[in-house]
C-alpha cells in the first residue's frame, strides 16, 4: 500500500477495523499530503485548517461506529466544539460548538481533520471567492473545483480524504462533485438535526456527502442518517427525463448523460415541469428574501463583486417576489411528487459543461452564447433544494479532459434509491480513473 489515503473510504473503514491500519497512523498520513498537495501555487487548497490534537483525541474517544478512525473533512458551514464556523470568511458567523452534522460524524467513530475550503458565504457555485483564496480543480489547477462545496470535493478527488461532508443550498454538492469528478449527494431537506449549521435558517439548504465513488458515499450517508442504505438491484428502473434541462448545452456532455442512461437499460419518460426556466430566480426569492437583514460591516468588507451583489438582494427585494416563489415552491413540490408516482427518478446532467478555467469563469453555448459558469449551471440543480428531495452527481467521464456527470433527483428521504440507480450507472459505466495528481 503506498499510501492509505488511496485507499477507499470503505477500505480504510475495514483495514481499521481488521487491524490492518492504525488510525494514528492514517492521520499523520493524512495530514501529511494535505501539506503535500495542499500548498504552493499548483496546490489545492481545499484544506483551511487542519486540527492534529483534536483529531487524536476523537481517535481516543471513538466509539465502535462504521467509519471508525476514518478521516473526514468538513465544510466550512458546520460548528465544531472547538472552532466556530466562518462560512468561507474570516469572521466568526456562529460559535463554536457540537454541531448536528460533526455528532452524525462524531458518533460514527469517523475523525474530524480539518475544515474544507469554500465559496465566500457559499453564495457561488464556482470556489472563486473565499477569505482564504481560490481553491483549484486536482484534473488541472487552472480550472476551478465549484462551488459552494469545492474544497470538500477537491479534497476528496485529489486523495487528500477518503470523504468530507459539504452542504448544498443551490447545487453545492452536486456542482463540485461534478467539476472534480466524484460521487456527490445532497441529503433530503432537514434528515439530520441543523443546530450549528449556518444553513438552518433557510428553506433550500441540506448538507452534503462526497465519496470517490458510490460505495464510499453510501456507507458515509447511512452513517450520517443513522439508518440502514443497504444496496439493492438498480436494474429496470423508470427514469424521467425533463427536456428543458437537457436544452442548450455542451453537446460532449450531453451525449455522455445520454449514453450513460442508455447504458444502464431504465425505461425513459418525458416529465413536463412547468415554469422550470424560473427555478434559479426563485431560489434567489427563497433563499435571499429569508435572511434576517444587514451582514456585519466585518463580514461585508470581504465580499467580492458577484456576492455583494447578491447580498444586496435581502435589502431590495420585494415581498411579493417571495411569495410568488413560494407559490412556484408548492408547485414544483407537487410536480415532483406526481412524477415519482410514475417514474423512480428523474434525470439530466448536473452541469453544463465542464470546469472553466479560474482565470475564465464562462462558458459558450449555442443558444445563449458566452455566459457565467453559474448561470449556466444553477438551473440545473436548484429544484433540488426548492423541492427538498435528495439528489446525486455521479461521474459519467470526461470532456476535453475533464469530468462531467449526471444527476439524479429521487422521492423524499430515498437517498438509497438514488444510491441504487448512481451504483447502475457506476457499473456499467466502470469508476472513474483519479485525476493526474492522485496516479
Amino acid at each position: 500500500m503506498s499510501h492509505p489515503q488511496d485507499l477507499s473510504l470503505v477500505a480504510q473503514a475495514v483495514a481499521i477495523r481488521r487491524g490492518e491500519l492504525d488510525p494514528v497512523e492514517l492521520l499523520d498520513a493524512t495530514l501529511a499530503r494535505i501539506v503535500e498537495r495542499d500548498g504552493g501555487p499548483q496546490g489545492l487548497n481545499s484544506i483551511v485548517d487542519t486540527f492534529r490534537e483534536h483529531s487524536r483525541q476523537m481517535i481516543a474517544d471513538a466509539p465502535n461506529g462504521p467509519l471508525r478512525g476514518v478521516p473526514l473533512a468538513l465544510k466550512d458551514m458546520f460548528s465544531l466544539p472547538w472552532r466556530a464556523l466562518r462560512n468561507g470568511s474570516s469572521v466568526e458567523v456562529m460559535a463554536a460548538s457540537a454541531s448536528g452534522p460533526f455528532r452524525r460524524v462524531r458518533d460514527s467513530g469517523a475523525i474530524v481533520i480539518g475544515i474544507a475550503n469554500q465559496h465566500l458565504l457559499g453564495a457561488g457555485g464556482t470556489g472563486l471567492a473565499s477569505a482564504y483564496g481560490t481553491h483549484r480543480n486536482p484534473w488541472d489547477p487552472a480550472h476551478l473545483p465549484g462551488g459552494s462545496s469545492g474544497g470538500s470535493a477537491a479534497a476528496v478527488s485529489g486523495h487528500l480524504v477518503a470523504g468530507a461532508l459539504g452542504s448544498d443550498s443551490g447545487g453545492s454538492t452536486r456542482l463540485p462533485a461534478a467539476f472534480c469528478g466524484v460521487v456527490g449527494l445532497k441529503l433530503t431537506f432537514r434528515s439530520i438535526p441543523y443546530d450549528g449549521y449556518v444553513g438552518a435558517g433557510t428553506l433550500l439548504s441540506a448538507p452534503g456527502t462526497f465519496g470517490r465513488d458510490v460505495a464510499d458515499v453510501r456507507m458515509l450517508t447511512a452513517a450520517i442518517l443513522q439508518r440502514d442504505l443497504s444496496q439493492r438491484d438498480g436494474a429496470g428502473l423508470r427514469v424521467g427525463i425533463v427536456d428543458a434541462f437537457w436544452d442548450d448545452l455542451d453537446p460532449m456532455v450531453a451525449a455522455a448523460c445520454d449514453d450513460a442512461i442508455t447504458a444502464t437499460g431504465w425505461s425513459r419518460h418525458r416529465i413536463a415541469v412547468p415554469h422550470a426556466e424560473l427555478g434559479a430566480a426563485a431560489m434567489g426569492a427563497l433563499l435571499f428574501g429569508a435572511q434576517p437583514g444587514p451582514m456585519p460591516a466585518a463580514l461585508r468588507r470581504q465580499f467580492d463583486p458577484a456576492t455583494a451583489a447578491r447580498t444586496l438582494a435581502t435589502v431590495v427585494l420585494p415581498a411579493w417576489a417571495y411569495g410568488r416563489a413560494d407559490r412556484l415552491r408548492t408547485l414544483w413540490r407537487r410536480t415532483f411528487a406526481a412524477a415519482f408516482a410514475d417514474v423512480n427518478v428523474l434525470a439530466w446532467p448536473t452541469i453544463a459543461a465542464p470546469a472553466p478555467r479560474i482565470d475564465d469563469p464562462f462558458a459558450t453555448f449555442t443558444r445563449r452564447g458566452r455566459i457565467h459558469i453559474d448561470q449556466a449551471n444553477l438551473p440545473l440543480t436548484v429544484l433540488g433544494n426548492i423541492t427538498g428531495v435528495p439528489g446525486i452527481s455521479v461521474p459519467v467521464g470526461l470532456v476535453r479532459g475533464l469530468p462531467v456527470a449526471l444527476q439524479l433527483q429521487g422521492p423524499w428521504r430515498d437517498e438509497g434509491l438514488l444510491l441504487d440507480a448512481a451504483a447502475r450507472i457506476e457499473e456499467q459505466l466502470g469508476p472513474l480513473a483519479p485525476p493526474p495528481m492522485a496516479r
